[in-house]
């Protein structure tokens, strides 16, 4: 089986959301569709019809969230990762266009709601492991190959 790494922000933003979902919302709407039942005719209760779709979203969030909480691998900061681009890197590249953009490498349950965040598994990140500042990058595109330059690489010591 393939490693499911993730940073530790990562990590604990979704331990933060499964809290959140198990011990706040889940208790809410669970009070709220036993209120909305105890009304009568479920058939035509709106109350009772959404919060009874809201707890099966809750219920199947938190069981992806449990086990992907069980099967992941925490990658925290090293100091032997200096100067090199590894997961958990913030990348500054820039292409021949003069283009730059800054990205951290962290792990696919990371990358969703996030601009600023590329899978370990993206050509991209692929291309740019193991490499130092002013290495190229060769990225295979749609478009055909294009070169970035790492301008910089800085990782979040959050051990601490």
């Amino acid at each position: 089986m393939k490693r499911k790494l993730i940073t530790r922000a990562g990590y604990n933003n979704l331990k933060q959301e499964f809290d959140t979902l198990w011990k706040e919302e889940r208790p809410e709407v669970t009070r709220k569709v036993t209120w909305a039942a105890s009304l009568g005719d479920r058939s035509e209760n709106a109350d009772y019809q959404y919060n009874k779709k809201r707890l099966r979203e809750i219920d199947r969030r938190v069981r992806y969230l449990l086990k992907t909480l069980e099967e992941i691998e925490i990658v925290d900061y090293s100091p032997q990762q200096e100067g090199k681009a590894f997961f958990g890197a913030w990348v500054t590249v820039e292409n021949d266009d003069g283009e730059q953009r800054r990205f951290r490498i962290a792990g696919y349950d990371e990358i969703f709601d996030r601009k600023d965040y590329i899978s370990i598994e993206s050509p991209m990140a692929r291309a740019l492991l193991k490499k130092e500042v002013d290495d190229e990058a060769w990225v295979e595109t749609p478009t055909g190959k294009v070169c970035w330059t790492i301008l910089s690489i800085e990782y979040e010591n959050t051990q601490d």
